[in-house]
């Protein structure tokens, strides 16, 4: 083995994939080449350190992007027409064989010739679509195979070929699959969907209620540390445009007003932009564990000041009055 080949071969020896006898190989090249030992040095320490790292899970939207990507990539290459694409799936069958005994390779041959033949006319009768050109040709009836989808379960159609010289069609397409898990609010998973679904709106029951959850688990103080549930109720008291909505995210970020600048501040947007005065109310009521902070005072007094409710610049200026003597 020369140092190219030893290159080559070093990568796969660190994670472990190298054959045996190509490991055999490189260890009596090794032992005479002492730059192909320092590069078998440098990779294994560099995997070494990068085991080490913590290793994080993709996020939905990473994997429906990459899923995306590879889609666009294969519909971009070139095809092949249908028959040659039956010829080289039968040889790579057959290559498969060529070790295989006589008697069960023949065998194995013959089942799949049956079974492919079987298959090919029964995804003629669902694929096929009704043309009247091609009724006359063929004694059975075809049913075209959207007629068996419900439109909900297309997420989209990547691409569509016609056969040259045929009115055959080849539509590719995604199918959307619900999925369903059972867990408690413990579980990572279960957690993960409750904050995608808090950040998406398409459905607005199953966004409400992800809130409602994630705001009650912070309420009670469990499983709230960390940055995306904050982060989902913030927003969601920020810009939410149900008034139910924006009320469970106040509640559950009452508990964090004290220790986080962030929460605080968004209560304070709240008390001066939200167009509900019962939540603008349940704002000031909120903000007793900063209430000797000066931007806190400053807000307090611009509502006590400015607000269109009469009921809320009372309470403003009940407050700060409270506040006041406190200082004094």
């Amino acid at each position: 083995m020369n140092c190219e080949a030893a290159r080559e071969c070093i990568v796969l020896a660190a994670y472990g994939e190298l054959p045996d006898d190509q490991a055999h190989q490189l260890e009596q090249h090794l032992s005479g080449c002492e730059d192909c030992r320092e590069e078998m040095e440098a990779v294994a320490g560099m995997q070494k350190a990068m085991s080490a790292l913590p290793v994080s899970d993709p996020t939905p939207s990473l994997l429906a992007r990459t899923r995306v990507r590879l889609d666009e990539a294969l519909d971009a290459m070139p095809r092949s027409s249908i028959f040659a694409r039956r010829w080289q799936s039968f040889r790579r069958g057959a290559g498969r064989l060529a070790s295989a005994p006589m008697m069960a390779s023949a065998l194995l041959l013959l089942g799949a010739g049956a079974g492919g033949w079987g298959g090919y006319r029964l995804g003629r009768k669902v694929v096929t679509p009704k043309h009247p050109a091609l009724i006359a040709k063929s004694p059975a009836p075809a049913v075209p195979i959207l007629a068996q989808l419900d439109s909900t379960q297309i997420a989209r159609v990547s691409s569509v070929m016609q056969e040259p010289g045929t009115q055959e069609l080849e539509v590719r397409f995604d199918r959307v699959v619900p999925e369903t898990v059972f867990g408690t609010v413990e579980d990572p998973q279960i957690r993960r969907l409750l904050v995608a679904a808090a950040w998406d709106r398409a459905d607005p029951r199953a966004h409400a209620n992800s809130v409602d959850v994630l705001a009650q688990e912070c309420r009670s103080g469990r499983e709230c540390a960390n940055g995306p549930v904050r982060n989902v109720l913030m927003v969601a008291l920020r810009y939410d445009r149900s008034a139910a909505v924006r009320e469970k995210a106040l509640e559950g970020l009452q508990p964090y007003i004290g220790e986080d600048i962030r929460v605080r501040d968004a209560v304070l947007e709240a008390l001066l932009n939200d167009p509900d005065p019962d939540i603008r109310t349940e704002a000031i009521g909120l903000l007793s564990p900063v209430e000797a902070d000066s931007s806190v005072r400053e807000v307090l007094q611009t509502v006590a000041n400015q607000d269109d409710n009469p009921y809320i610049r009372t309470v403003s200026r009940e407050f700060l009055e409270q506040v006041s003597q406190q200082i004094q």
